[in-house]
């Protein structure tokens, strides 16, 4: 069974990202597993504050991904996984890969605009050459009925 990495951020393109896995997950027979990521910036404070906000932010994301995973059980019948890692975003996604071999689809939410892709999109695709797995990258501005008929 193959797994489908999915990263979950607050990116408004992270929600065409997790429906495209979802969907293929349940197509195909395989599982996704949600990865969010902790910058380590965001901790940059003395260590009791420090720690308070490294816990409300995994309460936060874990709210978050409660949200997609009822739908994805709902609609679709995956049961996701979630994993939490603190670190640089690029670093952590190729530690992810690199730790669990199951992974064997990196899905991808691009943005569109002026700022274009979004920053780890960018950073990802200039790795694509030397990557152990494929990327899907995912248009943010697909509708859900687009999505539907590529998957």
């Amino acid at each position: 069974m193959r797994k489908f990495l999915v990263i979950l951020d607050d990116s408004r393109e992270c929600l065409n990202a997790m429906r495209f896995a979802a969907m293929r997950a349940a197509k195909t027979g395989g599982s996704v597993q949600i990865l969010s990521v902790i910058p380590p910036d965001e901790f940059q404070h003395w260590i009791g504050v420090g720690e308070v906000m490294r816990e409300e932010s995994r309460e936060r994301i874990e709210a978050h991904f409660e949200v997609f995973a009822k739908w994805m059980r709902d609609k679709q019948g995956v049961d996701p996984e979630l994993v939490i890692r603190e670190g640089e975003p690029v670093d952590e996604v190729l530690g992810q890969i690199k730790d669990d071999p199951e992974i064997g689809i990196l899905v991808l939410g691009a943005g569109s605009g002026r700022k274009g892709p979004g920053p780890l999109v960018t950073a990802m695709t200039k790795l694509a050459g030397a990557s152990p797995i494929p990327f899907t990258i995912v248009p943010g501005e697909l509708s859900k009925d687009q999505l539907e008929s590529v998957c």
